[in-house]
């Protein structure tokens, strides 16, 4: 099975460096990055205690951020190291400023972990979710480094609880100090395969969310679209073309639809856009609006109903504005980050590709969201726009479900320091 997967690594790694040589973006700025790795970890000072959190993308370090920023307070003598596997994490967290180095995780063969940990040299790794490299666990465990792995899910239908997966369970069972596990269907199926230094502790992304929550600021281009306009508004979070075309239809079909929607999609490039400006006439872009500020142009809002956020950063703030927030992705490989929406207690809705996300099941037990399809039922979301009953409802439910949340990252560092 070794041979193998080292096998599959250099492939991998080979595929990388071809798809870069042919162009791929991302795949250059991996490469590109691995060359900064040796650099990044100089900045790493000898002697002094050093901790690691890998995660593998922009996602997973926000949910490692509450664990992390807690950690360096409680020990502010030890450094952070921060790496990435993806450039969605490393480009826009590259100069985080509460980590001594941030780098991206050269490929797993057992050449580049020997330099890596010889450089970085850590006294403790937390790894976020998922991401389970065998050269670096094993390693890490022949060194005798304390290993963690946080909000972590697992489920049956995962590699490691095949026929064929002892292999890679090992990692769990070997490699790990403890592993901190979002539910009590994980917890149950770790302990049924032997593997007992676990517990459950949640979803760090909670902790997360609220942070963001409690340190918003309003928006004033937002806050001026708003403006005279005391109605419903729905706010679109990181949407794909089915979902603007779902919304599209539905605006176009119900009375009880809301005149003002906010739109940030996923993806922001020129063509996304004019998909989007297609579909909504009276839209304007957020830059538009920025410049009309900056230019005490009022009148450019005057006709626009629709705001299309054509910038990144925004959206976790921009649901304070929602009356009901709509979570893209649900039409394609699953749902975006529906806790920033509920962190605001925005009952959410979200198309039928959910089933990877504790969160969206908790809350569909708990009445403060609503599943859409191509062609859906609309009875329920309609009530959420005029029935008052039925919309603070479900906006009890989101803060029920944050309340009941909060915590993991105290739990996990009380576990961690009492080792």
């Amino acid at each position: 099975m070794l041979i193998i997967y080292t096998i599959a690594i250099h492939l991998y790694t080979l595929g990388i460096r071809t798809a870069a040589l042919f162009g791929h973006s991302k795949a250059r700025q991996m490469v590109a990055g691995w060359k900064e790795v040796p650099a990044a970890l100089a900045k790493l000072a000898k002697g002094k205690p050093a901790v690691w959190f890998h995660a593998a993308s922009l996602g997973e370090f926000e949910q490692a951020r509450p664990v992390l920023e807690a950690y360096r307070q409680r020990h502010p003598d030890h450094q952070v190291l921060v790496t990435f596997f993806s450039p969605s994490g490393y480009e826009v967290r590259k100069n985080y400023a509460k980590a001594e180095a941030v780098c991206y995780l050269p490929m797993d063969t057992p050449g580049n972990v020997r330099r890596f940990l010889d450089a970085a040299h850590p006294d403790k790794v937390f790894f976020v979710k998922y991401d389970f490299w065998y050269n670096y666990l094993n390693a890490l465990r022949q060194r005798g480094i304390d290993t963690y792995i946080f909000s972590a899910i697992f489920r049956p239908e995962q590699y490691f609880f095949k026929p064929w997966g002892r292999w890679f369970i090992r990692q769990l069972r070997d490699c790990f100090t403890h592993l901190f596990v979002q539910n009590e269907e994980s917890l149950s199926l770790l302990k049924g395969h032997g593997i007992s230094h676990c517990s459950l502790a949640g979803d760090t992304r909670y902790d997360r969310v609220n942070q963001i929550v409690q340190a918003a600021e309003r928006d004033a281009v937002v806050e001026k679209f708003l403006e005279g306009y005391d109605g419903k508004v729905l706010v679109a979070g990181s949407t794909w073309p089915p979902d603007e075309q779902l919304i599209a239809r539905l605006r176009e079909s119900k009375k009880w639809f809301p005149e003002r929607i906010i739109i940030a999609p996923h993806e922001i490039h020129e063509e996304h856009l004019h998909s989007i400006e297609a579909l909504f006439p009276d839209s304007i872009r957020y830059s538009e609006c920025i410049n009309a500020l900056t230019q005490s142009h009022n009148n450019t809002f005057t006709h626009s109903k629709v705001l299309i956020i054509d910038n990144i950063g925004l959206l976790s703030k921009l649901y304070r504005y929602a009356t009901v927030a709509y979570i893209g992705g649900g039409f394609g490989v699953g749902i975006h980050n529906i806790l920033e929406a509920v962190a605001y207690g925005k009952p959410v809705v979200f198309g039928p590709n959910y089933h990877k996300f504790q969160e969206a099941h908790d809350l569909i037990d708990l009445g403060g969201c609503m599943i859409v399809d191509e062609h859906p039922d609309v009875s329920f979301l309609r009530k959420l726009f005029t029935d008052d009953d039925i919309y603070h409802a479900a906006s009890d439910a989101c803060m029920q479900l944050m309340r009941r949340n909060l915590g993991s990252t105290d739990i996990i560092l009380k576990t961690v320091d009492e080792k």
